[in-house]
């Protein structure tokens, strides 16, 4: 390799695209008047909340061990509806089952209603209706699976082999058998893949879902940060690094197994 080989003959490009980040970033900072001075002012805050971050109460573990059980309640409970939900309706948002493209974009359309709200905005208005606790969460993450796994199940069923779904019809069976035994056996690894990974994620939103009343841990953690005890803080959110560690690991040598 020669040394003009080496030589990028476009510098300039990448030293205009630099400079325009910089003066976004500039001009972010001007809009936003942030003030870098203010973060290292606060050093003496940050150095008593490290410091107490960094020593966990031991202590105050047993009483998180009923917080993880109704945490992992929530989220395996409402993993389950939302999945259940989610099954008829993304048969009914594809066309390759109803033949029918009117109820088909009412479906999606509605579909895209839901997952378009934030689990947190929907939260807060369920806790507003509902009340706070448990069952307000296992509400909101139903209704957030559903969104979740109904776009993905529709989206796989559009993808599968037409072959089974035309030799049913061409024997004369209709649309639920037709959804049954052509359809569903070759979307079942899917949606066994997709209930872990709504799992995953309701297992994080729970704890944040905690903070607007939903129940769960987040409760603990949110209430823990408001009285400032930190080493209390510190031991929940190792609790929850655990937890989803943990559920990471079982889903994916779940996936791994079933799928």
């Amino acid at each position: 390799m020669k040394l003009k080989d080496t030589v990028h003959y476009q510098w300039y490009k990448h030293v205009g695209t630099f400079a325009v980040l910089v003066i976004c970033l500039y001009a972010c900072i001007r809009i936003t008047n942030a003030n870098l001075s203010e973060v290292l002012s606060n050093t003496k805050q940050m150095q008593l909340f490290l410091q107490k971050l960094l020593h966990p109460d031991w202590s105050y573990l047993p009483s998180l061990i009923t917080p993880i059980i109704k945490t992992i309640q929530m989220s395996v409970l409402s993993t389950l509806l939302g999945v259940l939900l989610a099954i008829p309706f993304s048969f009914l948002a594809t066309t390759l089952i109803t033949k029918n493209a009117v109820l088909t974009g009412c479906i999606r359309f509605v579909m895209n209603i839901i997952r378009t709200i934030p689990n947190t905005l929907l939260a807060a208005i369920l806790v507003s209706i509902v009340g706070i606790g448990e069952v307000t969460g296992v509400i909101t993450l139903t209704i957030f699976t559903f969104g979740l796994v109904s776009q993905l199940l529709y989206e796989s069923i559009e993808t599968i082999d037409t072959l089974p779904v035309e030799s049913a019809e061409s024997v004369g069976a209709n649309k639920f058998k037709v959804a049954v035994w052509a359809v569903w056996p070759q979307i079942l690894p899917a949606v066994i893949s997709y209930t872990f990974y709504a799992l995953e994620i309701n297992i994080r939103s729970s704890t944040v879902l905690g903070y607007v009343g939903a129940g769960g841990i987040g409760i603990i953690l949110n209430t823990s940060l408001a009285l400032f005890k930190y080493d209390r803080v510190s031991i929940i959110i190792l609790m929850i690094l655990i937890l989803v560690i943990l559920v990471d690991t079982i889903s994916e040598y779940a996936r791994r197994k079933c799928v």
